[in-house]
């Protein structure tokens, strides 16, 4: 019975609030999970939700269509856009016809050619980046993948027109790289962008893809750790508990992000853009640890 009175006497009133709770900071892995969240939004909710007309362009006009790499050309509150972003499958059928969002190389040659056409029309380009990197099979290497990469690299740092790159999910290497070079690139508060996964860094470091969390922890590839690095030029937030919990809301963040990092690009003169473009490029990377 004294027990019982004392936890009574212990016990707050209900009107009387307790100590807000502190917000625990996610590891890496908890982000990279979060970033694969088989329920995250992909390119097409996105594209369903921002953008007015969109229309499909399809083929490499040289081999075959990659379902993997979404192209099209839209409106983006009224202003004429180009749209390009990677594509996963939400169930078994899908996944396999996407290719696990893995693009080969007609891919990113469909993606080059409808940016070439963003450029003769004059459209802005967006970017929508989520892979797990490029396909690395067979057929992909012997029809070029590294080269298609290369290309689309070297192109999309000349191009004309505004790029605004997003990283919605994963960004894996230079599958994401490939339609990564822009004059803006901001990440989504739990979307990632790294070299190699955490499993492939694990299992070349120390034999063992159970070290996972620990590699995701050394390659700094959240999006608060690349915008400390200067890597991206913000960083997008997202619903509470991650972007699968509410597209709308999701959606609602990248559109003001988009439309202010595309008003700042479009009131630039095409010179300065390329200049900024290039001086951006240029200051990659680091040299010592100061």
């Amino acid at each position: 019975m004294a027990k019982a009175k004392m936890a009574k006497s212990n016990k707050k009133p209900s009107s009387e609030k307790g100590p807000e709770p502190v917000p625990v900071e996610k590891t890496a892995f908890e982000r990279v999970q979060l970033a694969r969240h088989p329920d995250r939004p992909y390119t097409m909710d996105f594209i369903e939700r921002l953008f007015e007309e969109f229309v499909e362009l399809h083929g490499d006009r040289r081999f075959a269509d990659d379902p993997a790499i979404i192209c099209g050309l839209a409106r983006f509150h009224g202003l004429p856009v180009v749209v390009i972003g990677h594509q996963k499958g939400r169930d078994t059928k899908q996944r396999s016809y996407r290719n696990f969002g893995m693009p080969k190389p007609e891919g990113y040659r469909k993606a080059l050619r409808t940016m070439k056409l963003a450029e003769k029309f004059r459209r802005p380009i967006l970017t929508l980046i989520d892979t797990p990197g490029a396909y690395p099979g067979i057929d992909a290497e012997e029809r070029g993948q590294a080269e298609a990469i290369a290309y689309n690299l070297r192109e999309m740092a000349k191009l004309k027109v505004p790029v605004i790159v997003t990283v919605i999910g994963e960004g894996g290497s230079g599958g994401a790289l490939a339609i990564g070079v822009g004059d803006q690139v901001m990440m989504l508060e739990n979307a990632v962008y790294s070299v190699i996964s955490p499993e492939g860094c694990a299992a070349i470091l120390w034999k063992d893809s159970n070290q996972a969390e620990r590699a995701a922890a050394g390659l700094r590839l959240t999006a608060q750790n690349l915008f400390q690095e200067k890597i991206v030029d913000q960083i997008i937030s997202e619903p509470p508990g991650g972007a699968h919990t509410d597209y709308d809301q999701a959606a609602r963040f990248l559109d003001s992000a988009l439309s202010e990092r595309l008003a700042e690009a479009v009131s630039c003169s095409q010179e300065v853009r390329l200049a900024k473009r290039y001086a951006k490029l240029r200051q990659f990377g680091r040299w010592g640890t100061a």
